[in-house]
């Protein structure tokens, strides 16, 4: 025997065994709220009577849901369900020459009413038969809608999937019901339970939350719920910070203190209607005050709670349902029903039929009045409506009806009505979309609803929408919400948000709970794309500590437009042709004792190299390249050097003549015999060439982007990298200034006309004390400023050896003639001879 012939038998068994519990015939009161006669029958199952768990069973037990608690809000869904069916029966265009009918059971437990099921299951004849091929089984409904929760589902859904009969449920928002391989023939026109929870979680963002607390139960339902919401929550910045489970023993109590001790403001509700009508209740008791509750849909719209006296100390409410749609024509149809006395009581002998079984008897309805059962106005009302009519379009395809009417000679098996619900095109029922997606889910139509408490009773009124069906689109006017306490959107955060330019670090397990750190200099803060890094500014952009944003560098040289760079450019241009003037009036008077006495042709390599120094000048400007580099360092090193290696020439001789030549005539001859003076030139130039040959090979200047000197600047400078022989060049340029200072200085007393010592001591002091200021100013700062006073030194020492070793003589030249005569020099001569014997 097969899996499933085994199944049916089992469930065959047990109807027997329910067969011969009392209830089943105790009960036999024929109400017209359960039953209607009709070509076609739809099932029904209804929470008319509510009964509580009463624990586990030793064996298969039937109750009678008749003497359980009264439920009016399943009472108004089985209305509703009476009303769609007689409107469709009205219609001449949906069904026309057919009538639908419907079987009703009150269904007030998951586990005591398989009896009432097994009727949708049974044959006309009340009976199952197992048979090998249920394609041809016709049951005595074609379909049904209900019953009303997830847990209830669970528990009939495998009775109804093995053969395909149609189930399409108005409540049950589990998401384990979208898994069509587990059930195929389920439907609902209630969301799932997935576009609930995602709801809560744009509700909650939009308010700014992200501490929260969900307190659910051990149905199908509550657990479904927390646990798409806890794998939902993972990357949306909420953190779960208590989740209750509220079972039989449960103390509501230490979960309220657990939620004030944690600080949680939020608590998000997610239980039966019942199970919320308790916890509230407790809330009220405990004094548990000055929370957002935010209701899943199963409460959220629970008119009984509504009067619950002290509900507004609890805090504010805060609701998701499903977009609750009039039913146009309901009203009045409860009205006539009321009025013709159909629902009687079981006891009062009236409407008694052979036809009535267990669970469709209701003592309490007649005493429902009209406006009752009209205003529990239900979030599943219009599931349930839509639920009928969409079973009625399908049975209207599967008939093949036309204007004409329908083919009535055409049996219609359960699995054919199933195809053609799944078939069903998008339609509009009551201004809403009725369609399935592959998983028999229904689109996401939900209101936002608050509880006003604000005239000391409370009114449910609507304050936004929600739906998914392109984009996730959640509007909610916040102006419609009267928060408790001052007014304000409660805070329920585990730590408060950073400030801009801080990011979080992370405190603990959640991610919730940080505290705030100020980003440094150079890097920013960007929350959308990471709260807990800051994020560095690029290459050529800047910022403050504590920064959201970066700004552009500004790029800094020195221009050859400025005004300073300008004219230190025609100094510069001045100083050559200065050299050009003074070399051509020494050419003329070359054979003078003035421009002998100077160095003779000796004063023209020292005048080409002030000239070809001041060549370096000219590159300090501009954006600095390869090129500009090498030439703003190298040329003034190499001719500077030898422009004081003539000088220092010029020292030595002088000490020669006056000093040397009496007292060591040997070295003097030497000195004069073989070109003494061209030699240390000669000598001083070459092994500055080879220094500066070695800095250029090894590693030559290169310009820099300095970013490191100013936050908001990109300073563009050049930078020795050849440290080494960079320094043996500078180090033997000072050493040639060095020597020349202490070389005139011994000279200080020669014969005035031979005397160019206070001119070397003037223009080496120049020369040192320009550099010393650059020193200091390199030290202080890296701005391209610096580079400026560089250029400024390198000018003044070239100017300093010009104006105080050149223009004197020029000047003698030009203007004092009588001064440039062998006898004017012969006289000197003797003045200083005499003065030294005299001594």
């Amino acid at each position: 025997m097969g899996g499933t012939e085994t199944m049916q038998l089992a469930f065959l068994t047990i109807f027997v065994i329910c067969l011969h519990n009392a209830c089943f015939w105790e009960c036999s009161c024929q109400a017209s709220d359960f039953n209607l006669d009709g070509d076609y029958l739809i099932g029904g199952l209804f929470p008319v009577h509510y009964a509580e768990h009463s624990g586990q069973q030793r064996r298969p037990v039937a109750i009678k849901c008749d003497e359980k608690s009264f439920f009016l809000t399943g009472y108004h869904l089985l209305q509703v369900m009476r009303f769609a069916v007689e409107e469709i029966n009205n219609l001449t265009s949906l069904l026309p020459n057919v009538s639908l009918g419907y079987q009703l059971f009150d269904h007030c437990s998951s586990t005591y009413n398989f009896p009432s099921s097994l009727q949708f299951f049974s044959s006309h004849n009340d009976s199952i038969k197992v048979r090998e091929d249920y394609n041809r089984y016709l049951p005595k409904v074609i379909g049904f809608t209900g019953p009303l929760s997830s847990s209830e589902s669970v528990s009939l859904a495998p009775l109804f999937m093995m053969d395909l009969i149609p189930m399409i449920s108005y409540g049950a928002s589990s998401s384990i019901f979208s898994d069509k391989k587990l059930y195929p023939s389920f439907l609902r026109t209630v969301p799932s339970n997935k576009d609930q929870i995602e709801l809560i979680i744009q509700i909650i963002k939009h308010f700014g939350w992200n501490w929260v607390a969900f307190i659910g139960t051990t149905t199908t339902y509550s657990q479904d719920g927390f646990q798409l919401f806890y794998d939902l929550i993972e990357n949306v910045g909420i953190c779960l910070a208590y989740y209750g489970i509220l079972t039989e023993t449960s103390q509501l109590n230490t979960i309220f203190e657990t939620i004030d001790m944690l600080h949680i403001k939020v608590i998000i509700l997610f239980v039966e209607e019942l199970k919320a009508a308790e916890v509230i209740h407790l809330a009220i008791q405990h004094k548990f005050q000055n929370k957002v509750w935010i209701a899943g849909e199963a409460w959220s719209m629970y008119q009984p709670l509504t009067k619950q006296q002290g509900i507004e100390t609890i805090g504010t409410i805060i609701g998701v349902t499903p977009h609750v749609a009039k039913l146009p024509g309901f009203s009045n149809f409860i009205h006539q029903s009321r009025m013709g006395g159909n629902c009687k009581s079981c006891h009062s002998g009236a409407g008694l039929s052979d036809e009535a079984v267990c669970n469709q008897d209701c003592e309490a309805c007649s005493s429902q009045s009209a406006e009752d059962i009209i205003n529990e106005g239900n979030a599943y009302s219009f599931s349930v409506y839509s639920a009928v009519y969409v079973m009625a379009m399908a049975l209207h395809n599967a008939l093949q009806c036309n204007h004409s009417g329908c083919n009535t000679s055409r049996t219609v098996y359960p699995y054919m009505l199933l195809r053609e619900m799944k078939r069903l095109p998008m339609f509009s029922l009551n201004q809403l979309n009725v369609y399935f997606d592959e998983n028999g889910d229904p689109p996401a139509h939900y209101s936002v609803v608050f509880w006003n408490t604000a005239d000391h009773t409370v009114k449910i009124q609507p304050i936004g929408t929600y739906d998914n069906q392109q984009v996730v689109n959640l509007s909610i006017d916040d102006m419609q919400i009267h928060w408790h306490g001052d007014g304000l959107v409660p805070f329920s955060n585990c730590s408060a948000e950073c400030k801009p330019g801080h990011v979080r670090q992370q405190e603990g397990q959640h991610h919730c709970c940080f505290t705030c750190v100020e980003c440094p200099i150079n890097q920013y803060t960007n929350h959308t794309a990471d709260l807990y890094s800051c994020l560095k500014c690029d290459q050529y952009d800047w910022s403050e500590a504590g920064s959201t944003s970066c700004q552009k560098r500004s790029v800094e040289f020195l221009h050859f437009s400025d005004v300073i760079p300008i004219l230190i450019l025609l100094s510069a241009s001045s100083l050559m042709l200065l050299c050009l003037g003074v070399a051509v009036l020494f050419a003329i008077h070359y054979s003078t004792p003035v421009v002998r006495s100077a160095g003779g042709s000796m004063c023209f390599l020292m005048l080409g190299c002030l000239a070809a120094s001041s060549i370096s000048i000219f590159f300090y400007f501009g954006e600095p390249s390869a090129l500009s580099c090498l030439l703003r360092s190298t040329p003034l090193t190499f001719f500077y050097t030898v422009c004081l290696s003539c000088l220092l020439v010029r020292s030595v001789s002088i000490i020669c003549i006056f000093k040397m030549a009496s007292h060591l005539p040997k070295a003097y001859a030497l000195w004069v015999k073989y070109s003494g003076h061209w030699l240390l030139v000669a000598g001083v130039s070459f092994f500055q060439l080879i220094l500066c040959v070695i800095a250029i090979t090894v590693s030559p200047p290169m310009p820099i982007n300095d970013m490191q000197s100013f936050k908001d600047q990109v300073v563009l400078r050049c930078i020795e990298k050849a440290l080494i022989p960079v320094g043996f060049g500078l180090g033997l340029m000072c050493s040639v200034s060095g020597v020349c200072f202490l070389l005139s200085y011994m000279g200080k007393d020669l014969p005035k006309n031979y005397n160019e010592a206070k001119a070397i001591t003037f223009c080496i002091l120049v020369s040192f004390l320009s550099w010393a200021a650059y020193l200091e100013a390199y030290m202080l700062s890296r701005s391209k400023y610096v580079q400026l006073i560089k250029a400024i030194v390198e000018l003044s020492c070239l100017y300093g050896i010009m104006f105080s070793y050149f223009i004197p003589k020029s000047f003698i030249i030009v203007f004092q003639p009588q001064k440039n005569t062998q006898e004017y020099f012969q006289a000197s001569i003797q003045s200083y001879t005499q003065t030294i014997s005299r001594m």
